[in-house]
């Protein structure tokens, strides 16, 4: 019997930030990738900004297994920004996906 290795989990974050607090909320997150690239399991954490417009930040994730992700949820740069950009951000939502090719 064979197993599968897992195949790692991506996520995308969507922040939109609102526009009197873009440059704070652009600022934590900056922080939160600094310190999320070395957490363990973490493949790739990589912040994007909307050239357009400025307001709308992605963060492309990905992650050895969802059992690895958790504990960057959990971790104190994670809350921290949490914490910190509560009010400052109109919309976040967190897409999870795998790799299909």
């Amino acid at each position: 019997m064979s197993t599968q290795t897992p195949k790692p989990l991506t996520i995308v974050a969507t922040i939109k930030a609102k526009p009197e607090h873009v440059d704070q909320v652009k600022s934590e997150l900056l922080k939160l990738t600094t310190a999320s690239q070395t957490d363990q399991g973490c493949i790739q954490y990589i912040l994007h900004q909307d050239n357009a417009n400025v307001t709308d930040f992605i963060v492309y994730e990905i992650w050895e297994s969802n059992e690895l992700l958790q504990p960057h949820v959990q971790s104190p740069h994670f809350q921290n920004y949490v914490k910190v950009t509560e009010g400052m951000v109109d919309e976040f939502i967190i897409t999870e996906m795998t790799a299909i090719s």
